[in-house]
């Protein structure tokens, strides 16, 4: 009963993988478009704060896919996750928010709370590898 278990839990992680390989695939496609679309409008090769801002979170979005692909992998290969790189995924999240973070928006306890994941990631990610 455990190794069928066991081979089920492959063949799902497979699934994800594939389909978690389509929507990068798309997402990267649609950044492409989205850049592109940003360069040939009016002002030409210029782009707004927004417009970079909203770039950025959509390639940071992207890269958090790809970490979350390769934590997959590595878990169909070695069969127990690597907590390094689940913890560097979170960071890389927590990144991105605060890159299109919008500080006119967001009250000071907010922020404490960001700082207070950023401080706690990095030094569980310190430890992780310093162990």
């Amino acid at each position: 009963m455990f190794a069928l278990l066991q081979k089920y839990e492959k063949v799902m992680i497979m699934a994800l993988m594939g389909m978690m390989a389509v929507v990068l695939f798309l997402a990267a496609v649609d950044l492409g478009w989205m850049i592109v679309q940003s360069i040939i409008k009016p002002p030409v090769l210029l782009l707004s704060i927004n417009e970079l801002l909203e770039i950025f979170g959509f390639i940071m979005l992207v890269v958090i896919g790809i970490e979350l692909l390769e934590t997959m992998k590595t878990y169909l290969t070695e069969g127990h996750p690597h907590y390094e790189v689940v913890l560097s995924v979170a960071i890389i999240a927590i990144a991105r928010k605060v890159i299109i973070l919008d500080l006119k928006e967001v009250d000071s306890l907010t922020l404490i709370g960001i700082a207070s994941i950023v401080l706690a990631l990095t030094v569980g990610y310190f430890l992780m590898r310093k162990k």
